[in-house]
């Protein structure tokens, strides 16, 4: 088998410029997907931009060691990119620059940033805008080819939705809804922890209460995913809020934040944003077509992952 990846790379590398195989030498290859390769220092490059506010402050030493303990699981994740963009291409699927350029402005009005507001970001987060658009470029063509190979595929029935809503009373009721954000941090691994993640909630606390942006602070503070987004968790019905969240709105108005709360996930700090009246049938059903949607697409998004590995030649060498 090594003698077979040894093959296709080295056919591989006959086909680039002179400059683009010495530096593919110089670094070490990881995965061979079809005939592309996937090299070490593009490995940690893309965990590197893809990395937490949290990670990016640690020290090079902490850092390359969350990153050696993530590699095996971002490298089969940067395989699937790389197969997907393989089936669009294989497909005549790609992405215009007009696209690219309405992708970009369309970013830009969102946070409501310049342009030289828009670079700085993108130098904060580790791109280039040529990087940056050639990775928009890629969320772009792989939203097609699955929107066309599997999304587009999905049919719900009125006996699915029927059923759904049958299995699932809460989103039947249709009950109160919030729009919520938050600051999370997670539960140490021991109670000794506790305290100093209490002390870094009452730092970010102070901060907004001396007027700092919330939707700021938790980028450069929150645990979550939603940390990218500002902290938005979006629309959260009453009924599918944890009892400590139900607690804390509760007492709430629409702009408020919360006091640090503990769930057994860890400590949260939320602001309440719209409070939303019950929704009518017509919203009940269309979201149960959407939940069921969802459903569908999730097995069938992976099912076609899957198809798409077993009919790929795929070589791991970490």
């Amino acid at each position: 088998m090594r003698a077979i990846i040894v093959s296709v790379i080295v056919i591989f590398l006959s086909l680039l410029p002179a400059s683009s195989r010495a530096s593919i030498l110089l670094d070490r290859v990881v995965a061979v997907v079809n005939q592309e390769v996937i090299t070490w220092s593009e490995l940690y490059k893309s965990m590197e931009s893809d990395a937490s506010p949290q990670v990016r402050q640690m020290k090079e030493d902490e850092k390359r060691k969350v990153f050696k303990e993530n590699e095996a699981t971002y490298l089969e994740s940067l395989i699937n990119l790389k197969l997907q963009l393989q089936e669009a291409r294989n497909l005549g699927i790609g992405a215009s620059d007009e696209e690219v350029k309405e992708g970009v402005d369309s970013i830009r009005k969102k946070y409501a940033m310049s342009d030289s507001a828009f670079l700085d970001s993108l130098k904060q987060e580790g791109f280039t805008l040529d990087e940056y658009k050639r990775r928009l470029r890629e969320q772009i063509v792989i939203s097609k080819v699955v929107n066309q190979e599997v999304r587009s595929k999905i049919v719900v029935s009125e006996d699915d939705i029927g059923k759904y809503l049958a299995g699932n009373k809460e989103m039947a009721e249709g009950g109160e809804a919030y729009q919520i954000s938050q600051i999370f941090f997670r539960k140490p691994k021991d109670e000794g922890g506790r305290k100093a993640v209490e002390e870094k909630a009452a730092e970010v606390l102070q901060k907004l209460k001396e007027g700092h942006s919330f939707a700021e602070l938790a980028k450069q503070y929150s645990e979550d995913p939603s940390a990218a987004s500002g902290g938005s968790l979006g629309l959260v019905r009453k009924s599918q809020m944890m009892k400590e969240f139900v607690s804390a709105v509760a007492t709430m108005k629409p702009g408020d934040v919360s006091a640090p709360f503990w769930t057994d996930g860890g400590l949260h700090i939320i602001k309440l944003g719209e409070v939303v009246a019950p929704k009518d049938r017509k919203e009940i059903h269309e979201d149960a077509r959407n939940a069921v949607a969802g459903k569908i697409f999730a097995e069938r998004y992976d099912a076609w992952i899957k198809a798409l590995r077993e009919k790929a030649y795929i070589e791991i060498s970490l």
